[in-house]
C-alpha cells in the first residue's frame, strides 16, 4: 500500500512499530497462487517451499488429498524476509520507511485526522503531520481505536494461534501442507504443517479461546506422533491472536481507513490474511489517492473504499465466515462423515467461499443437522 501511493506521487511515511520488519512473524507463511499473485513478482529469496498439494485429515485420520503433481499450488514463504522486501520496494517507490516506531496518539483539528504522536525509531516523542491515516496495525489496532474507529469483535471471532518452526522432522510428503481436524486435538480449528524444506517445517494450530491455551493442544499433538516429530528440534515459537469474523460495514472515519488484520479482512475459515490485506491496500490506496487529489479526504469520501472492498473481496468472505460458523458447530462424528463425502478439489473451493451447497447436501443426510445446513444455502 505504501508503494502504491509513492508511486502515484503521494507523499507516505510508513511507521513500523517493531524493531525488525517481519520479526517475530505471527503467520504460518503459506500462501496459494492466488495470494502469491496478489502480493506480485516474489523473488525466489523469499520463497521456502513450493507446494504442489494438500493433505487434510479427520479426525478419525481418514484423509483427503489434493494433488497438483508437477504444477504448484502455493508456496510457503519466509515472512522476515518477505516483509523486509515488501519495505524495500515501497522505499524504493519514494515511501519513507522507519522501524521502532510506536504511534502514541492521534492529533485532529476541525474534527478531522491531522496527524499522530509517535515515538520514532526509539527517540523521543513528536508530532508528524499527515492528511489521512492508515490503520495497519494488526488485530491489536490502537491506532483505529485511538482514531475513533470502532474495530472491537466478539471474542468469539478471535481464534488464538501458537506455532514452532521445527527441525528434523520425518515430513510424509515435504511438498504438501497437512492439516489434522478434531474437536479433541483443535477445538474449532486445526493443526498445521507447512513445509519449509526437507525436515523443516511451521508446525501450529488455530483454536477457541478457551481455558487450555493453544501450546497445551499442540504438545499434546507432537506427543502424540512420534513417527514424525521424534528427535526433532523447535528452532523459532510465535503466538497471536487472528481475526476469523465479524467482518467490518464500516472501515474509514475522517482522514482515517484501516486495512488488514486491523479491519478483520482476513479468511474465516483458514485464517490467512496476506492476501485481503493486500487486496485491500490496493483499494485503500485508489480510493486515498483520489481524495489526496481533489483534497476531499472525509468519511464520505473515504467510503468508497467500504463499497469497493465489499464488493471485490467481503461479500465472499461473509459466505466463508457462515460457513466456518456451520462447521465449527459440528461434532467429530459429523466432520467424519464430511470428510468421507468431500473431495479434496472442493475444500479448495469451499475456503474460497463456493460451494456451499455440497457441504449442506451432505449434512442434510442426518436429520439432526439439516437445521444446520439450511444456513448455507
Amino acid at each position: 500500500m505504501a508503494k502504491s501511493l509513492a508511486e502515484a506521487g503521494h507523499s507516505v511515511l510508513m511507521l513500523e512499530k517493531r524493531q525488525e520488519i517481519g520479526a517475530p512473524k505471527r503467520c504460518g507463511e503459506g500462501l496459494s497462487v492466488a495470494s502469491a499473485e496478489a502480493i506480485g513478482d516474489i523473488p525466489a529469496s523469499c520463497i521456502c517451499r513450493k507446494i504442489n498439494g494438500a493433505k487434510v485429515y479427520s479426525p478419525d485420520r481418514h484423509s483427503i488429498v489434493l494433488d497438483f503433481g508437477a504444477k504448484s499450488m502455493g508456496c510457503v514463504v519466509e515472512r522476515k524476509m518477505l516483509d523486509k522486501w515488501l519495505a524495500f520496494e515501497a522505499s524504493r517507490a519514494g515511501a519513507t520507511v522507519i522501524a521502532k516506531s510506536e504511534v502514541t496518539g492521534v492529533i485532529r483539528k476541525g474534527g478531522r485526522m491531522a496527524g499522530v504522536r509517535a515515538i520514532v525509531n526509539g527517540g523521543e516523542e513528536r508530532e508528524i503531520a499527515c492528511r489521512v491515516l492508515v490503520a495497519a496495525d494488526g488485530i491489536e489496532s490502537t491506532v483505529a481505536r485511538k482514531a475513533g474507529l470502532d474495530t472491537s469483535g466478539r471474542l468469539a471471532d478471535i481464534d488464538s494461534g501458537f506455532q514452532y518452526e521445527m527441525c528434523n522432522l520425518r515430513l510424509e510428503d515435504d511438498r504438501k501442507i497437512t492439516l489434522y481436524f478434531g474437536n479433541s486435538i483443535a477445538p474449532r480449528g486445526y493443526i498445521w504443517i507447512f513445509p519449509k524444506g526437507k525436515d523443516i517445517a511451521n508446525v501450529g494450530i488455530g483454536t477457541a479461546l478457551s481455558e487450555r491455551p493453544p501450546k497445551f493442544y499442540l504438545d499434546a499433538f507432537i506427543d502424540a506422533n512420534p513417527s514424525i516429530f521424534s528427535g526433532s528440534s523447535i528452532i523459532e515459537v510465535n503466538s497471536g491472536g487472528i481475526p476469523v469474523g465479524g467482518l467490518l460495514d464500516d472501515m474509514v472515519a475522517d482522514g482515517l481507513v484501516a486495512v488488514g488484520d486491523a479491519a478483520h479482512q482476513v479468511n474465516p475459515i483458514h485464517g490467512g490474511g496476506l492476501k485481503e490485506a493486500t487486496i485491500a491496500g490496493r483499494i485503500a490506496s485508489r480510493v486515498i489517492s483520489k481524495g489526496l487529489k481533489s483534497g476531499d479526504l472525509s468519511k464520505k469520501a473515504l467510503s468508497e473504499y467500504n463499497r469497493l472492498w465489499w464488493e471485490e473481496r467481503g461479500k465472499k468472505l461473509k459466505k466463508v465466515e457462515k460457513l466456518r460458523n456451520v462447521v465449527e458447530k459440528l461434532t467429530d462424528d459429523d466432520l467424519n462423515m464430511l470428510a468421507r463425502e468431500l473431495k479434496g478439489e472442493t475444500l479448495m473451493e469451499l475456503s474460497r467461499g463456493n460451494k456451499l451447497a455440497a457441504v449442506a447436501k451432505v449434512l442434510m443426510k442426518k436429520p439432526s443437522l439439516i437445521m444446520l445446513a439450511r444456513h448455507l444455502i
